[in-house]
């Protein structure tokens, strides 16, 4: 679908009524086999219910290359996608970007991902408990022996949360049940007594929690103690986070918990001349890419290229922001210069980048 540059941009507003939400959320899953068009930009995302699909459904609208916002797993899977060559960019929480790079976690067995690069980071990500309001539920320590979906595996939510256990001792086993469900089908797991609890790290608002906050009325709760200060304090990629006030009901309190950020990845075998020209087209009109989310809201350009980003900046990021006068060739976060990485990219570019993109008119 081409979107006409000169349609009307949706201001920020509360998700009810959220027009420009409800389109960017209209995409359908596109076929994995697209992957193999290497003309066409593909952006791993997550769940059509999630922050991250309307990202990457944002990205490909203010793109005038053949682009695809294809849903996955979520992080963990996204990091594997880049790594394998499957997608173009992708989304991915900030911490599983630092443990994709060291190694560590859940992709020790995979090793250090000495070939991920960082474009920039988007919307903070506050670890949100979302709590049936007759389950009893105030606190996290709470959830002890109850019914809880954690997240499906290769979801950020469950990355996040497997953190979160491990800091504090627990483990699943410490759940009556710990259920596995994406994040667009959990809510109705909460609302039809299924579970009594579910995670989720997202921006806010969230179609999810403003479903299972609407239909059942559920509550969002804080999220603190010792293991929460462990993490915000030992870890570069934990802060902690505010849920404003009023985001969802018109009574609800300011929720005080601990976050992540949503962080924009590829490969550094990926063209540079993409990846330039994708964050082209955020930085040069970065109102009209903060307009498309209130999740957006608070965004500038000295927080996405510099928080959340563990993996060092790709070549074609780093020429743009250069060029912006914003990073200084001593504040380079790659070692290696401007001329080594030409050669190196007239050397390898033949065989290891995609293809330019022959249409450049459809967004899909």
């Amino acid at each position: 679908m081409h979107t006409d540059p000169r349609a009307p941009r949706c201001a920020p507003a509360r998700l009810v009524g959220a027009t420009c939400l409800v389109g960017l959320l209209a995409g359908l899953p596109i076929p994995g086999s697209l992957v193999a068009d290497e003309g066409r930009i593909i952006i791993g995302t997550a769940s059509p219910a999630g922050v991250y699909h309307v990202t990457g459904r944002t990205l490909c609208r203010l793109l005038e290359s053949p682009c695809t916002a294809q849903t996955s797993d979520g992080s963990a899977a996204n990091l594997q996608a880049i790594r394998q060559g499957e997608v173009t960019i992708a989304l991915a929480q900030s911490d599983l970007q630092h443990y994709a790079v060291s190694g560590i976690e859940g992709f020790s067995d995979a090793g250090p991902d000495d070939s991920l690069r960082s474009l920039f980071s988007v919307h903070g990500e506050p670890f949100t408990l979302v709590v049936r309001r007759d389950s009893g539920i105030r606190e996290f320590d709470d959830l002890r022996q109850r019914a809880v979906n954690v997240g499906n595996p290769g979801s950020g939510q469950r990355g996040t949360m497997m953190t979160l256990l491990e800091a504090k001792g627990w483990t699943l086993d410490d759940f009556s049940l710990a259920n596995d469900l994406p994040a667009d089908q959990q809510s109705l797991e909460l609302c039809h007594g299924n579970v009594d609890a579910m995670v989720y790290t997202v921006g806010h608002p969230n179609a999810s929690i403003e479903q299972a906050i609407r239909l059942c009325d559920a509550a969002i709760i804080d999220v603190g103690g010792e293991a929460v200060d462990r993490l915000v304090e030992e870890t570069p990629y934990f802060t902690r986070a505010t849920i404003p006030a009023s985001i969802y009901t018109p009574d609800q309190p300011a929720v005080e918990t601990f976050g992540v950020r949503a962080t924009l990845v590829a490969s550094a075998a990926t063209d540079p001349e993409i990846i330039h020209t994708i964050v082209t087209a955020v930085f040069d009109d970065l109102d009209h890419f903060k307009s498309y989310h209130p999740a957006y809201g608070e965004l500038t350009v000295e927080s996405m290229i510099t928080e959340g980003l563990s993996a060092p900046l790709h070549e074609g990021a780093l020429r743009y922001y250069r060029e912006r006068g914003w990073i200084e060739a001593d504040d380079a976060t790659e070692e290696e210069t401007s001329d080594e990485r030409d050669d190196e990219h007239e050397e390898t570019a033949e065989s290891a980048a995609p293809d330019e993109p022959d249409d450049m008119n459809e967004d899909t």
